[in-house]
C-alpha cells in the first residue's frame, strides 16, 4: 500500500518569503506538493472549496503554514474560522510570521494554533525553519483518522 504524499498549504502575501519557503522545501527533497496562496481570502476559498477552488477534489492539506499580516483576510481570521469548524479544526496550523507582538502570539494559541514561529531574518535560518516544519508536519506527524477528508463549501 502506498502512502499518499501529503499537501502543504502555504499562505503568505510576501512573494519573497513564499519563494524562499518553496526553495527550502524543494532543496530538502520534500516531495510534498505545496499550494501557495497570497491572502486569507484565497486560503478560506481553498479550504472550503469555493470560487476558483470549487472543483478541488483532493484532501485537505497535511498542514497550513499561515502568515498573520495579510490583505483581505488576515491570518488570525483564517485561524479563527478553521478552528471553529468541526471538519477543519483538526488540520494543523503553524503560524509562520514576522510578528513578534505578544497579542498575536496569545491570540493564536487561544484560537488553537499548533505552533507559532517567528520568521528568521537570514535566508539560511529561514530555510532551515521551513525545512524542519515541512519534515515534521508533512512527513513525520500522524494526523487523526479522517482528518484529510473533504470539507464542503460554506457560503
Amino acid at each position: 500500500m502506498t502512502v499518499p504524499i501529503k499537501r502543504i498549504l502555504l499562505v503568505d502575501d510576501s512573494p519573497r518569503d513564499t519563494e524562499l519557503a518553496l526553495n527550502a522545501l524543494a532543496q530538502n527533497n520534500l516531495a510534498n506538493e505545496v499550494v501557495a496562496l497570497r491572502d486569507g481570502a484565497e486560503a478560506l476559498d481553498y479550504l472550503y472549496r469555493r470560487g476558483p477552488f470549487a472543483d478541488r477534489t483532493d484532501d485537505q492539506p497535511a498542514v497550513v503554514l499561515l502568515d498573520l499580516k495579510m490583505p483581505k483576510v488576515d491570518g488570525i481570521e483564517v485561524l479563527r474560522q478553521m478552528k471553529s469548524d468541526p471538519q477543519l479544526k483538526i488540520v494543523p496550523v503553524v503560524v509562520l510570521t514576522s510578528s513578534r507582538e505578544e497579542q498575536d502570539l496569545v491570540t493564536s494559541y487561544q484560537l488553537g494554533v499548533n505552533a507559532y514561529i517567528v520568521k528568521p531574518v537570514g535566508f539560511k535560518e529561514f530555510a532551515e525553519a521551513v525545512k524542519q516544519l515541512g519534515v515534521f508536519w508533512a512527513v513525520l506527524n500522524e494526523p487523526p483518522p479522517g482528518s484529510m477528508s473533504s470539507v464542503r463549501s460554506k457560503a
